[in-house]
């Protein structure tokens, strides 16, 4: 049966990296890969006003560039956006992709967004599957 790795990525992330850490997490087995890309790049005025447009085109292209770094290490890989918080995008997916474990990957502290901030930490607690965290 192959690994399910579930990758929420509120930041792009390079190709090398993203296949190194799936290999490091799948081992051996395939691996079926679901990216989520939350809109999470939105100021705190932009998130109160609801103005997600631009913020959502842009978790979109991320979603797909991640997803197509994934791709040669997968043996089945699909990518959509999330909600704006990534803790919640996680909980969504989760629903409908059951996976073995996660891959956080997001901008490093002092450029994280409010969003981002502590995602990692939050979501062990709080689903209790093994996190990996690609600050980047």
């Amino acid at each position: 049966m192959a690994r399910r790795l579930l990758v929420v990525a509120t930041a792009s992330v390079d190709e090398s990296t993203l296949r190194e850490e799936l290999g490091r997490r799948s081992g051996a087995e395939e691996a079926e890969v679901r990216v989520v890309a939350p809109f999470s790049e939105l100021s705190p005025l932009q998130w109160l006003a609801n103005e997600e447009d631009e913020a959502r085109r842009s978790a979109e292209e991320r979603a797909r560039s991640v997803a197509a770094a994934a791709d040669p290490e997968a043996s089945q890989v699909e990518a959509q956006v999330g909600a704006d918080d990534p803790v919640q995008a996680i909980e969504d997916a989760l629903r409908e992709f059951p996976a073995d474990e996660l891959i956080v990957v997001t901008r490093r502290d002092e450029e994280a967004s409010f969003l981002e901030q502590d995602a990692s930490a939050e979501a062990y607690e709080r689903f209790g599957l093994p996190v990996s965290h690609l600050a980047v």
